[in-house]
């Protein structure tokens, strides 16, 4: 028998406490990245993070009872494609504003994004331990790493 995935239609507690931990966890690393000056920040983080739980939410709520992994699956594959159109426009958007030569640029902005996307994901599933932890985690990476990249190339 397949595995079935269902979240009451009635049960608001519930849905109000993942839709919010997915403002959450998409607030922790937009804030990050607002602090940084960077072009995706605060509010965009936020709505990704928000929007992705909702497409978990909505195959949940109108499943039924037989909302099954393959379909929570394949909503899982379309947000992690959409939201790479969003980085794809963040690289291009900064690469074009440079110089008209060949430049890459934004991608920790759009890794940031897809995570923020994963985070909402994992919240709108009812997962938010993995949330927060890949929150905080995501949070470092930005923080701790760049700090490191700093310092190697500095030496």
């Amino acid at each position: 028998m397949p595995n079935t995935y269902y979240l009451a239609t009635n049960d608001w507690l519930n849905i109000s406490f993942r839709l919010c931990i997915a403002l959450l966890v998409g607030a922790i690393i937009g804030l990050e990245r607002q602090i940084r000056h960077k072009p995706a920040g605060l509010r965009t983080h936020m709505l990704v993070s928000l929007g992705s739980a909702m497409f978990i939410l909505i195959i949940m709520q109108t499943g039924g009872q037989q909302t099954s992994a393959d379909a929570l699956s394949r909503v899982i594959q379309g947000i992690a494609a959409g939201v790479g159109f969003l980085g794809a426009g963040e690289i291009v958007r900064q690469s074009s504003q440079e110089s008209q030569r060949l430049e890459i640029h934004g991608l920790t902005s759009a890794a940031a994004i897809w995570v923020s996307a994963a985070l909402g994901s994992a919240a709108g599933s009812g997962l938010w331990q993995l949330g927060l932890i890949g929150s905080l985690l995501t949070f470092l990476v930005l923080n701790v790493f760049k700090r490191l990249e700093k310092h190697h190339n500095s030496s």
